[in-house]
């Protein structure tokens, strides 16, 4: 994802990261998008404090659903305090993350499509009925 669309992901993701950030008492010295080629991780923390996040798929190359992005956001954030993946590590990157659910920022499920939810649905097949007149319409309206 490059362009426009990225930064404008990447604006949004750093937001989020700075509000989690904030609220955990972590400094992290920058979040960037992961490098295109990259293919065997989803978000890496280095040692300096950067945080790097996949944007797209490795495969398809189709961009991540959010929630996916904040997920990776909140495992790496969870690294600036316990470099590793024990008990505590665990328990700090599930508290990150319920607290990111509670204020909104973290939404699993199905993201819609723009596309098509601006679309209207379509009709059902086969022959349209028309609506009655007269009286019988007023009945169903209950006046």
């Amino acid at each position: 994802m490059r362009g426009t669309a990225g930064h404008e992901l990447m604006g949004r993701l750093g937001r989020d990261a700075k509000r989690l950030a904030a609220r955990f008492g972590l400094a992290y010295r920058r979040l960037e998008a992961e490098r295109p080629n990259v293919k065997r991780r989803y978000g890496v923390c280095f040692s300096d404090g950067t945080i790097r996040i996949r944007l797209h798929h490795a495969v398809s190359r189709r961009p991540l659903k959010y929630s996916s992005l904040v997920n990776t956001l909140c495992h790496e954030l969870a690294h600036l305090r316990h470099f590793d993946h024990g008990p505590r590590f665990k328990a700090f990157y599930l508290a990150i993350l319920d607290y990111a659910r509670g204020e909104g920022i973290y939404r699993p499920g199905p993201e819609p499509t723009p596309r098509l939810a601006a679309r209207a649905p379509n009709p059902p097949p086969g022959p349209r009925r028309r609506a009655p007149e007269g009286p019988e319409q007023l009945l169903l309206f209950g006046i």
